[in-house]
């Protein structure tokens, strides 16, 4: 378990300092990575592809780790994230990331999962629930 929450840290350090410290190492050949808000890349060429060309977009502020759950062959991570766009656009949330990992400890897939950070209560005032008048950010 520990060398599993050492690998999750040090793919979140390489977004956090904006090199890549080991995908080669981290992520299998044929990995499934999916962000919370729909893109998937198919393989570790993708993932080393997107992480660079994202980078030169903006960076990542904070992702820090709040807990671990380990089962079997599986981890939840659970984390807030914040970053920056060079637009000067800022996205922050809370997400959890599914990991499924190999016998020797390769990342073979990873799902993240995202949780908008303007969460309330539609019924406060009311048993009829009361919706805000925007557009739902689902991730």
């Amino acid at each position: 378990m520990q060398e599993r929450e050492k690998i999750i840290r040090l793919w979140f350090d390489m977004w956090l300092r904006q090199e890549d410290l080991g995908i080669d190492d981290i992520f299998i050949d044929d990995v499934i990575y999916t962000e919370s808000w729909c893109p998937k890349y198919e393989n570790r060429a993708t993932v080393k592809h997107w992480f660079k060309e994202w980078n030169t977009r903006g960076k990542v502020l904070i992702w820090e780790i709040k807990q671990f759950f380990h089962k079997d062959n599986q981890t939840i991570v659970e984390w807030y994230f914040k970053n920056e766009m060079n637009t000067g656009s800022i996205e922050e949330f809370d997400g959890v990331s599914l990991v499924e990992w190999t016998s020797n400890n390769k990342i073979k897939s990873l799902k993240e999962l995202g949780c908008n950070l303007n969460t309330y209560n539609p019924y406060q005032n009311s048993d009829v629930p009361q919706f805000k008048a925007e557009k739902a950010n689902w991730f």
